[in-house]
């Protein structure tokens, strides 16, 4: 009875992390995988960034489909049952301007047992846009390049983010330039650093050659420019600030409301 479903607190399990699960049952059929994912897709593309990291994992699977797919499918439509009557609330802000939350989990789909498939030691990013406070793009995706370390990912993870917030940042001072009542055209970059990956912010603000990150491509460097000029500023961030940390992992019961995954203007309201 779907009116008396066990409905759930998050969006996914945290303890369990979605791979190909080579040696599961296969999917029952018990509804149309690939037509709910993609209606799944066009939501948390719209209004609920909040499924993006699992709506993302399951999508990846669609092509070989496990019980353990099906059942985190099951379990983040019963997470939307519990919270059909929330959404994403805009309220603008005087004085803020663009604004990049990003985040980056390094290699969080590793699996030993599966060392012949490349994809699990990739590292997964997330990044929120915002601008006048609003959050106005958000993504949650896999690395294609293999990072080598935390301070990698996160690079890669801000170099990605850019590429959505730059041309961003062009519209506004264009919008500007021709006397639109634009609040700012400059981003702040908020990364989040741990202890073992601050090197991030320093790779991305200082200009010195580092043996360990010399295989980086200089395509990593190519906002560099937009810092210099003081376009862009980056700036550490703690855990708990970090509004994109639930589009890199799945999170523990209610630390979607401890982590401030939505941001304070923009929040999952009743």
């Amino acid at each position: 009875d779907q009116d008396n479903v066990t409905t759930k607190d998050v969006p996914a399990s945290s303890s369990k992390i979605l791979m190909r699960h080579s040696d599961s049952e296969p999917f029952d059929n018990s509804f149309h995988y690939k037509s709910v994912i993609g209606k799944l897709n066009y939501l948390k593309k719209t209004t609920r960034s909040d499924i993006s990291y699992i709506t993302h994992q399951c999508a990846r699977f669609t092509l070989d489909q496990k019980k353990e797919h099906r059942q985190a499918v099951r379990w983040l439509g019963r997470y939307l049952k519990a919270t059909k009557d929330k959404g994403t609330i805009l309220r603008p802000q005087k004085g803020k301007g663009l604004e990049l939350y990003v985040d980056a989990d390094f290699s969080g789909n590793w699996d030993p047992k599966e060392t012949w498939d490349t994809d699990t030691a990739r590292s997964r990013h997330g990044y929120i846009i915002q601008y006048a406070g609003c959050p106005i793009v958000w993504k949650s995706q896999m690395q294609t390049e293999i990072a080598l370390s935390t301070t990698e990912s996160e690079y890669i993870g801000i170099l990605y983010a850019l590429r959505e917030a730059i041309p961003i940042m062009e519209l506004l001072k264009e919008l500007k330039s021709f006397k639109f009542p634009i609040r700012s055209s400059k981003a702040k970059v908020h990364c989040n650093v741990f202890e073992d990956n601050s090197g991030a912010v320093e790779i991305a603000t200082t200009h010195k050659f580092r043996p360990r990150t010399k295989h980086i491509n200089v395509k990593y460097h190519y906002f560099r420019s937009y810092v210099n000029r003081n376009e862009i500023s980056i700036h550490p961030i703690d855990t708990t600030m970090q509004r994109a940390d639930n589009l890199t992992k799945a999170v523990k019961v209610n630390n979607l409301a401890e982590q401030n995954f939505f941001p304070r203007n923009g929040s999952i309201l009743g």
